[in-house]
């Protein structure tokens, strides 16, 4: 499968955006693909190539398991606003009951599943990204993907995060059981057994179908988003295209786009993520049990400080992502441009 994917990334339309002109008297266009060879000389690998994929992985691990194991304090607050809005009446009040109760280290819990649960969605997460990117554009070709762009990162983006969320769950269960039960264990050694011990193996996973829900909206909208934004951002904001900003300009942008699709992120997958907090907090509960009893309103308790934690979260995690890429010198094309073919068709159907 992924020896396919190399040969097919080659001709992949997102591995050649836009026709860019090398000055260079001695530089020549690497073959099948129209970016500089100053630039292609600088990457570490091919585009699309198995290197490329891992390196993406591993580029989400770090953006993933880094920023959402720094807001656990956030989350923490925000879950229990979410399963318990009597005594955590908002954001201030949330931690300041949470430091009463438990200190200032009590804002710490569940930063273990954290971690290790959402660097795992790192790694599908960006990683499958890539991978549906390319073979759904090479599916569909290189006008359609120009085309149909919007719609293309909003497939690929919802198919990497199905698998994503399978590995992510397990994780997220613990955390907010941790986070949420009063007298429940408080490491992730001591928790996972009780969890298994008292549901089985379905105890980790009884979640995934609402974090499908609350995941699957949230990423598409976090990839679709941002590609548009930052397409936008070097069209009518910044003064120069891309390829003449320095890499510290670039990621001043990444962090834009980033923060502009997680405020929308927030919003989309909210109610979603209420569920997701409430039934794993209760043991047999369903996620229709969940939703009814909490009905509209309550589905919508702790949106602002998630809307917060979300915007730099997501943020965050994209400039984290894109500098792993500039780091590790893997191929980042600029934004997409109309095929010149496109260009042909359209200007004979005017004339």
């Amino acid at each position: 499968m992924f020896s396919t994917l190399w040969e097919s990334s080659k001709n992949s339309p997102f591995s050649r955006p836009f026709e860019a002109h090398c000055d260079a008297p001695n530089k020549e266009l690497v073959k099948r693909r129209n970016i500089s060879a100053a630039n292609a000389g600088g990457d570490s690998c091919e585009y699309g190539s198995l290197k490329y994929y891992a390196l993406c992985g591993f580029g989400g691990l770090l953006s993933c398991g880094i920023t959402h194991t720094a807001v656990v304090p956030l989350d923490l607050v925000k879950c229990r606003i979410q399963v318990n809005p009597d005594k955590y009446k908002g954001i201030f009040n949330g931690f300041k009951v949470s430091i009463r109760e438990e200190g200032v280290r009590g804002l710490a819990k569940g930063w273990a599943p954290t971690c290790i649960g959402y660097s795992m969605q790192g790694i599908c997460k960006f990683g499958f990204y890539e991978v549906f990117k390319i073979l759904y554009g090479n599916f569909i070709g290189e006008e359609n993907s120009y085309l149909y762009r919007t719609s293309l990162y909003l497939a690929a983006s919802a198919s990497a995060e199905f698998f994503a969320d399978i590995a992510l769950s397990p994780m997220e269960a613990i955390k907010v059981r941790i986070q949420t039960q009063p007298g429940f264990a408080s490491t992730l050694r001591s928790a996972a057994p009780i969890i298994y011990g008292q549901e089985g193996l379905w105890g980790f996973y009884k979640g995934v179908v609402p974090l499908w829900m609350r995941q699957i909206p949230y990423t598409m909208m976090k990839f679709a988003c941002f590609e548009r934004t930052v397409e936008a951002l070097y069209q009518y904001v910044v003064p120069k295209p891309r390829d003449q900003c320095s890499k510290s300009e670039q990621l001043v942008v990444t962090f834009a786009a980033g923060y502009i699709a997680g405020v929308f992120c927030a919003i989309v997958s909210h109610p979603a993520d209420t569920i997701v907090s409430k039934l794993n907090q209760d043991s047999g509960s369903t996620a229709v049990t969940v939703a009814k009893q909490l009905g509209m309103r309550g589905l919508w308790k702790g949106l602002f400080p998630r809307i917060i934690m979300i915007g730099t979260l997501t943020a965050l995690q994209w400039f984290i992502y894109d500098a792993v890429k500039v780091t590790l010198g893997l191929p980042r094309p600029p934004p997409p441009s109309m095929p010149e073919s496109l260009r042909l068709k359209l200007e004979a159907k005017q004339a």
